[in-house]
């Protein structure tokens, strides 16, 4: 294709929706506003809304002229026929697991949006010189099986198989279900080994709503998102000791969820004066009497930052205080107004997940930049389009460990994501979907140029 010819190639917005609102009656959450498309989404991993989205992906896909196949992992792809298919496919695509009380565009988007570059190729008769693929990442969200990205990790080789597949099912706490368990139930255990060789990739382009308040704010359309930041994730357990509430006295009191509260509160306190960000999103006690002081306490800690020095160097003030703080320490004033105790907690440290700051490739960056300008035009391309860093992780982390990747954003509401209110306006995600699709085939010239 020559320059021209790719501002003509354009995807059809309602479509787009359809799908978007169609694949959501699978897993439909919670309401939000009064039309039948303002709920929010509990699709998580594996279940049975999982497994019918999964369906309607394999024939759609189908469908459309695709061979789709399926990994260890459950992870899905679809491929499109080029002129040369002796060479790997061009991919495009996200996840369609939600959060337990997420929304419709979360990762939906990007798969959907994919679907409809396909649709979109097929409408126009477009014959792309190598394959183009749509891949659907099983457990992105990491909510019922808690490590994020999980698949495309395995996939990238940086997670062993055995670990992923051995994860245990949290939602709810008393499921005894693992990953493999789940893909054999809902018949998504594929022959085909999840790695990066027997699937092999030429470049992975993600479509995604930002997430954040940047590009709603600024009144921008397209964030080309330049890498990803870094951040950590650990689980901290607190033992104190149980014990009566209304006999037992504030000073003989090993207060398990005091003590962890403190410990939140110097994690926030400690990202925010090194730019970093720190949140607890699970706090689980035992024994959960009202009249009993608590005396087992575990919490998850989220430590991000742009660079991984400053997530070390957070993630390192923590754990001193944090041990300080649990045998009573008054740590930068922690314990002000507090009676002080002699009984001490102890605390134990896990590490649980790390994901280093990732830089995407500059040849994905420039393309996604070129089908911005297709769209815009050169003279509106920086005020519609914003240049980011990505505050959340996404599967083309991974990704972009073993081939060209970059990442395409579009405006949601407030900046508000993980939540059943989650929205974007059907202008923006056909904006989105159009650099994608605009995106997939530059590169598809550029490897032609290149005669990859």
């Amino acid at each position: 294709m020559k320059d021209g010819d790719f501002a003509g190639v354009k995807v059809n917005q309602s479509r787009l929706m359809e799908d978007i609102h169609s694949t959501c009656e699978w897993g439909k959450g919670e309401s939000w506003g009064s039309h039948p498309t303002e709920t929010g989404m509990s699709r998580l991993a594996l279940s049975d809304s999982d497994k019918a989205a999964r369906d309607w992906f394999a024939s759609t896909c189908e469908s459309l002229g695709c061979t789709v196949t399926t990994d260890s992992m459950g992870n899905q792809f679809a491929v499109r026929p080029g002129l040369n298919n002796d060479a790997p496919p061009t991919f495009a695509g996200s996840h369609l697991d939600t959060q337990p009380t997420g929304g419709r565009y979360d990762g939906i988007l990007g798969v959907t949006a994919a679907i409809e570059m396909l649709r979109t190729l097929n409408d126009n008769w477009v014959e792309t010189t190598y394959p183009v693929g749509v891949v659907n990442w099983t457990n992105e969200e990491g909510a019922r099986f808690p490590i994020s990205m999980v698949s495309s990790g395995v996939w990238a080789g940086e997670i062993p198989l055995e670990k992923a597949q051995g994860l245990k099912s949290v939602i709810p706490a008393s499921d005894t279900a693992t990953m493999k368990s789940e893909l054999e139930r809902i018949g998504y255990l594929g022959d085909v080994p999840c790695n990066y060789e027997a699937v092999p990739m030429a470049a992975h382009f993600e479509l995604h709503i930002e997430q954040g308040p940047i590009l709603e704010a600024t009144e921008k359309k397209v964030g080309i998102v330049r890498g990803v930041q870094a951040y950590k994730w650990f689980t901290i357990t607190v033992k104190g000791r149980d014990c009566h509430t209304g006999t037992t006295s504030f000073a003989h009191r090993a207060d398990a969820l005091l003590t962890a509260s403190k410990m939140i509160l110097y994690s926030h306190r400690a990202a925010s004066k090194a730019g970093a960000l720190a949140s607890t999103g699970i706090l689980t006690l035992r024994p959960g009497s009202t009249n009993t002081v608590p005396g087992h306490v575990k919490f998850s800690l989220d430590i991000r930052a742009p660079a991984d020095k400053t997530v070390d160097e957070v993630e390192a003030q923590c754990k001193r205080a944090f041990t300080a703080i649990a045998a009573g320490e008054n740590v930068n004033g922690i314990n002000d107004d507090c009676t002080p105790s002699d009984r001490q907690c102890s605390i134990d440290w896990v590490t649980d997940s790390v994901s280093p700051a990732v830089n995407f490739h500059d040849d994905c960056i420039r393309c996604v930049t070129d089908a911005s300008v297709d769209l815009f035009g050169k003279d509106k391309l920086e005020t519609l389009t914003e240049k980011m860093t990505s505050g959340a992780g996404h599967d083309s982390v991974y990704a972009s460990k073993r081939v060209p990747t970059s990442m395409i954003f579009i405006p949601c509401r407030d900046g508000v994501s993980h939540n059943p209110a989650e929205y974007s306006t059907p202008e923006d995600c056909g904006i989105g979907a159009q650099v994608l699709t605009g995106a997939v085939l530059r590169y598809d010239r550029l490897r032609a140029d290149r005669g990859q």
